[in-house]
C-alpha cells in the first residue's frame, strides 16, 4: 500500500467512526460501497475513488472503533441532558486590554450564576452568554474589538460520569450523529463530565431528540 492509499484509508475510517450510521451500515454489509465511497471522496475532495471503495470495503465489522463506541454507549446510558435556550456568542479580538476591559463583567456574571464561558482560539476569543447579558460586554469595548455577535442560540449539554474522562471519542461520535441528522453545530466543547454544544435555536428539539435517542 503506497503512502498515499494509506492516508486515503485513514481519513476514510476517520470519517466513517464520526458518522455512525454509515459505520453501522458498513459493518452489517447493507451498504453500497460505491456510493459510499462517492459521497466520502466527495466530502473529503479526494480524487482516488477506487482507493476510497477499497478503503470502505476493509472497513471492520469488529474493531478498536466498535469497541469504542460500545464505551461511548456505556457512558451516554449513563448521562443526561441539559439545555438552555437564548444564548449568545460575542467573538472579541485577542489582547489583554480587551480582556481586562471585560473582567468586571464576566466577574459579575459568575458572582450572579448566569452563564459566561470564555473560549480562547487562534484569531481571538468567543464568550458565550444569555442574550441579555450581551450589552453589559459590549459597551466595555470598543467597536473595532468586536468581530461578531450572534443571538437566537440555544445549548445542549450532555453530562457524563466522571469516567467519560477515559472514554476516547464521545464529542465525535455526538458531533457525528448531530451532523448526520442536518443539525448545524456554532460551537462545541468537552470541559470535564460536560459534552457542550451551541447550535441555532431552531435545531434545539431536533438535537434533543437525536441525542435523546442515542443515550437509549
Amino acid at each position: 500500500m503506497t503512502d498515499g492509499h494509506r492516508s486515503i484509508a485513514r481519513q476514510v475510517r476517520d470519517y466513517v467512526d464520526a458518522h455512525p450510521a454509515v459505520a453501522d451500515a458498513l459493518r452489517l454489509g447493507i451498504a453500497n460501497h460505491a456510493a459510499v465511497a462517492r459521497r466520502i471522496a466527495a466530502e473529503l475532495e479526494i480524487r482516488q475513488l477506487s482507493a476510497v471503495i477499497a478503503a470502505c470495503r476493509r472497513y471492520p465489522r469488529r474493531s478498536r472503533g466498535s469497541a469504542r463506541e460500545e464505551g461511548i454507549h456505556r457512558i451516554l446510558r449513563k448521562s443526561r441532558i441539559e439545555t438552555r435556550t437564548r444564548v449568545a456568542t460575542l467573538t472579541v479580538v485577542q489582547g489583554l486590554d480587551v480582556l481586562q476591559a471585560l473582567g468586571d463583567v464576566v466577574e459579575e456574571l459568575l458572582d450572579e450564576n448566569a452563564l459566561c464561558r470564555l473560549i480562547q482560539v487562534s484569531q481571538g476569543t468567543v464568550i458565550i452568554v444569555d442574550e441579555e447579558s450581551v450589552g453589559r460586554l459590549t459597551k466595555r469595548l470598543r467597536e473595532s474589538q468586536t468581530i461578531a455577535v450572534h443571538k437566537g442560540l440555544a445549548e445542549l449539554t450532555v453530562t457524563s460520569p466522571e469516567s467519560v474522562e477515559e472514554t476516547p471519542g464521545l464529542l465525535s461520535y455526538l458531533a457525528g450523529i448531530l451532523a448526520s441528522g442536518g443539525i448545524n453545530i456554532v460551537q462545541a466543547m468537552s470541559c470535564y463530565t460536560d459534552t457542550i454544544f451551541i447550535l441555532r435555536g431552531d435545531d434545539l428539539t431536533p438535537a434533543i431528540a437525536t441525542v435523546t435517542k442515542a443515550l437509549g
